[in-house]
C-alpha cells in the first residue's frame, strides 16, 4: 500500500512541476514578441494575470495556491523570464510539497530589411 502511495504522490508532484514549467513556459511565447520599444510594465502585468489565470485552469485543483511572479524583461540582454510557483497535492496530511519553476527566453528582435 505505501508503494502505491508514493507512487501517486511522485506522479502529483511531477504532474504539478509540469504545468509550473508548461505556465512558465506559455508566459516567456508571449513575451518574446514583444519589442522593447513596445514593452512597458503594464504589458507585463497583463501577462502574467493571463498566465496566472491559464495555470489555474490547466491545473485545477492538482497545483493549489499558485501564483506567478512579475517577469523579468531584461532589454540590454535581450532575454526574459517567468516564474510560477505553488503547491502540489498531498495525500499525507501535513506533507507541503513546493513547487517553483522558471522558464527563460532571447527576446525577439525584427529588423527592416536592408
Amino acid at each position: 500500500m505505501a508503494l502505491i502511495f508514493v507512487s501517486i504522490q511522485t506522479a502529483l508532484y511531477l504532474y504539478g512541476r509540469s504545468v509550473a514549467l508548461n505556465a512558465a513556459q506559455e508566459g516567456v511565447s508571449r513575451l518574446r514578441l514583444v519589442q522593447p520599444p513596445v514593452y512597458s510594465p503594464a504589458v507585463g502585468e497583463k501577462v502574467r494575470v493571463d498566465i496566472e489565470a491559464y495555470v489555474n485552469q490547466l491545473a485545477g485543483t492538482t497545483l493549489q495556491n499558485a501564483s506567478v511572479t512579475s517577469p523579468t524583461y531584461n532589454n540590454p540582454a535581450g532575454m526574459v523570464s517567468f516564474t510560477v510557483s505553488g503547491d502540489t497535492v498531498s495525500l499525507v496530511p501535513g506533507l507541503e510539497l513546493h513547487v517553483e519553476r522558471t522558464a527563460t527566453g532571447p527576446i525577439e528582435q525584427f529588423e527592416a530589411d536592408k
